[in-house]
């Protein structure tokens, strides 16, 4: 049986529950994915966002159906919905999404997605306690904030729930202008919000900085904005991925450093 096709039902862990929250022009609710076509939506926003805005052209499964992002890690994940009001006032589509990994699923994965990429051995006395995020993505039309709101209260609340206090994670930027924009924007971030040495990790196959413009002003993505507010580090250079076309910057954050309104969320 392809193991890309099955959900994972660690949700003990995680509300089943949906909440709603409001922003200034659209009702938000947030739940997390407890079935199948749950998954599916949210795999259909990531091919939407990567494939066809930003261009990848990731491996899937031979056997996925088109028009979803598919890959093996999606089986061990929890996933959390970001649904746009409805007409009709019920949860509408899905708007924004990403996946959860913890460590007790990333040992029956294998690892982490992020050990495909970085070289991670000097966080290992921080695995325990470690849940990685990945494939976070919003719709176009729901960037200005309250989408991004949502994840991070999910997130907040998921990780007090777990016992856990670390999230790792890629975020992705585009390389359609052959790097010079990550490279830039790799150096930005650095100068202020670079990890502790011991936090620090390297790139499997780095982004080639020295050969690409760092000099361009720069305005970071709204996620990447998101994940800095937040208090997220970079612990290392970013990381070139030639199936999505992007550089991937390796970013670390402990809930302790949440902003309170997070931690509130959390009930920490």
């Amino acid at each position: 049986m392809n193991r890309s096709l099955i959900l994972s039902h660690a949700l003990p862990h995680a509300p089943t529950q949906r909440s709603e929250r409001s922003t200034s022009s659209t009702r938000l609710s947030v739940s997390w994915a407890c079935s199948e076509a749950e998954v599916r939506e949210a795999q259909a926003l990531r091919y939407q966002v990567f494939a066809v805005e930003m261009g990848a052209r990731p491996p899937t499964p031979k056997d996925a159906p088109a028009g979803l992002d598919i890959d093996l890690f999606d089986a061990y994940c929890e996933h959390v919905l970001v649904r746009a009001g409805g007409e009709d006032g019920e949860p509408g589509p899905v708007v924004g999404t990403y996946r959860v990994l913890t460590p007790s699923a990333a040992k029956r994965a294998g690892g982490l997605y992020s050990d495909t990429e970085f070289d991670l051995t000097r966080l290992r006395n921080l695995r325990s306690r470690v849940a990685e995020i990945g494939r976070s993505c919003v719709h176009a039309d729901h960037r200005s904030g309250g989408a991004i709101i949502a994840l991070w209260g999910a997130l907040a609340e998921f990780m007090a729930r777990n016992g856990l206090d670390t999230v790792i994670g890629c975020a992705s930027v585009s390389m359609r202008d052959g790097g010079h924009f990550a490279a830039s924007l790799w150096k930005q971030i650095a100068a202020e919000h670079l990890a502790p040495i011991d936090c620090r990790v390297r790139p499997r196959l780095p982004l080639p900085i020295e050969h690409l413009r760092q000099d361009l002003v720069v305005e970071p993505p709204a996620l990447i904005r998101g994940y800095l507010r937040c208090g997220a580090k970079l612990m290392g250079e970013p990381a070139w991925d030639p199936d999505f076309n992007t550089a991937d910057l390796p970013l670390l954050l402990r809930t302790a450093d949440l902003p309170a309104r997070f931690r509130r969320l959390a009930g920490a």
